[in-house]
């Protein structure tokens, strides 16, 4: 089993690492001084007190097993995630353990405003105050939903299902830019293209002359008309007006 779960964790990622060792601090804070329970005993000297330190796992309620069911529900996520089980959450793996350490956030901070419910008998009475480890079980909770939000926004690629194409935006890992080197001749290329439309027209460079096949011949003009054949006027004698009568 050390061996299964060694594996498991080295084929996680980053993010998937983070969410089982905010789960495991969610299970290590209930390890800790939840609660401090006050007795009130009636012996035989009188009425005697005594106070002592409660782990949270030590005095279960709703609260107390909701918590730790759900610490172990992510580990058993993430112990899946690494043995590449193919299954598919509702909305996904973050949004899941997001929630699921916002749920655990709102049951800690329900033992703020609410302790286990004391009692009495016949001989004594106790009672339950907070201790300091209910603020690491708080802390441990807001680390789990960052953890879930930091799942969600790295895009991890989940184990497709056997009738899945593994090829689909599902499954697929987070698309990566490509190198500085590799983008450079596209962009130059790409903004020559936008400087050469958008330039202006008479700036423009000229366009290929036309090919034979396409030109087209230049339009004839219209021939002008030839001039009327006029009488021609013998103006070499001229006649005075003695010689005429």
């Amino acid at each position: 089993m050390i061996t299964r779960l060694r594996r498991a964790f080295g084929v996680l990622a980053p993010e998937q690492r983070r969410v089982g060792l905010a789960a495991l601090l969610v299970l290590g804070s209930m390890l800790l001084p939840w609660y401090s329970k006050t007795t009130n005993a009636i012996t035989s000297q009188g009425l005697a007190a005594t106070h002592e330190s409660k782990m949270a796992i030590t005095v279960p309620s709703f609260v107390e097993a909701s918590i730790f069911l759900v610490a172990i529900a992510v580990l058993v996520l993430m112990f899946a995630r690494g043995e590449r089980r193919a299954f598919h959450l509702p909305f996904g793996d973050g949004i899941v353990v997001t929630a699921a350490g916002a749920w655990v956030g709102f049951l800690v901070f329900y033992r703020f405003v609410d302790q286990p419910a004391g009692g009495t008998t016949k001989t004594l009475a106790y009672s339950y105050d907070l201790s300091w480890g209910i603020f690491f079980g708080l802390l441990a909770a807001a680390f789990l939903a960052y953890a879930g939000t930091r799942l969600k926004l790295s895009s991890v690629a989940e184990p497709p299902l056997p009738g899945d194409d593994p090829t689909t935006a599902a499954s697929r890992p987070r698309r990566q830019r490509p190198p500085r080197a590799a983008r450079e001749p596209r962009e130059d290329a790409e903004a020559a293209a936008r400087r050469r439309r958008e330039a202006p027209t008479e700036t423009r460079p000229p366009e290929d002359p036309p090919t034979a096949a396409t030109s087209v011949a230049p339009a004839r003009r219209p021939a002008r008309p030839e001039p009327r054949d006029r009488p021609e006027v013998d103006g070499g004698t001229q006649l005075s007006f003695d010689e005429q009568e």
